[in-house]
């Protein structure tokens, strides 16, 4: 097989089992580019991306421009030039001069089964939409949004129990194993690609703190999708006694046998989880976090706090 340069674009740690493969692989990584440094955690400093910091153990050289609009911004990558851009989760949109760039065009990961879901959440809203299944796809990119043709897809069961968090470890291995594959592919001339079809298009927009707010009246099958798909991030919460607390993980369970509730009633402690009535069903917290605490367990949260009469929300 035939060497080739390579760049690689991308951001979050969904990123890091693909430069993992291509820094094993016999291809060569010219550079990196990652988002800039981020303020995070209490004290607000700038952290590197997982990109980031991986790219510098391993010795690559990055790049971090804000934007790819300016030629300034461009200068690292034409420098590097490379034949093939491979971008996972890199957070920027490629300009039609930056599609251009390589020989081999730009390949994407991205983490589901397109058209399904195209957009910036697709892992969460899978979850949060009760998908049965999803997947990855290698892209060619082009100027939309996800909308360049496939040339790869394996698909994969999403667990009752999984987390947006434990579905992106599935998916990240996966990803990158498909796409050495279908490297391999375009250079022995074998890649196939497939225009995506025009049915079954949707969107994944980018999750925020309101989209992880419980509702008590919905469904307990829908707030348990809600948990599972705000996990790691932005968390499931509620309120109790006006203070936010955040609900890491719950299953959903049918309507209480002693007769209904108002939504948000905390109906006891049974099977050393938390049960709370819904609108429909009631949910099973298992692992929950007060405001300022660290997650406990349902049995360590009801020895601290009066059960009887509580209600969330």
């Amino acid at each position: 097989m035939n060497a080739l340069r390579i760049v690689f674009a991308g951001t979050p740690e969904f990123a890091l089992p693909a430069l993992e493969a291509l820094a094993r692989s016999e291809h060569r990584i010219a550079g990196v580019l990652t988002q800039p440094d981020r303020p995070a955690g209490r004290g607000r400093a700038l952290r590197a991306s997982a990109v980031k910091q991986r790219a510098l153990q391993l010795g690559l050289p990055v790049a971090q421009p804000a934007q790819l609009k300016r030629d300034e911004d461009l200068t690292p990558l034409k420098e590097w030039q490379p034949e093939l851009l491979v971008v996972v989760a890199y957070g920027l949109l490629l300009p039609p001069s930056v599609l251009a760039l390589p020989r081999l065009g730009c390949l994407n990961i991205h983490a589901s089964l397109l058209p399904r879901w195209r957009g910036a959440a697709p892992i969460q809203r899978a979850i949060l939409a009760g998908d049965a299944a999803t997947g990855v796809t290698i892209m060619q990119m082009d100027s939309g949004l996800d909308t360049g043709a496939m040339l790869a897809q394996r698909k994969v069961a999403i667990g009752p129990e999984m987390s947006s968090a434990e579905l992106q470890s599935v998916l990240a291995p996966l990803g990158a194993e498909l796409l050495i594959e279908v490297i391999g592919a375009l250079i022995s001339g074998n890649a196939k690609a497939t225009p995506q079809p025009a049915t079954g298009v949707s969107y994944a927009s980018k999750l925020d703190k309101r989209d992880a707010l419980i509702d008590w009246q919905d469904s307990a099958a829908q707030i348990a999708r809600q948990v599972r798909g705000c996990n790691p991030w932005p968390v499931a919460h509620t309120l109790m006694h006006g203070e936010p607390l955040k609900i890491w993980q719950a299953q959903p369970l049918p309507s209480a046998s002693e007769g209904p509730k108002p939504p948000g009633s905390v109906l006891g402690l049974r099977a050393d989880r938390v049960q709370v009535q819904c609108g429909e069903g009631s949910l099973a917290i298992e692992r929950l976090q007060c405001a300022g605490k660290r997650a406990v367990t349902a049995k360590d949260f009801a020895h601290g706090h009066a059960l009887a009469g509580l209600r969330f929300g």
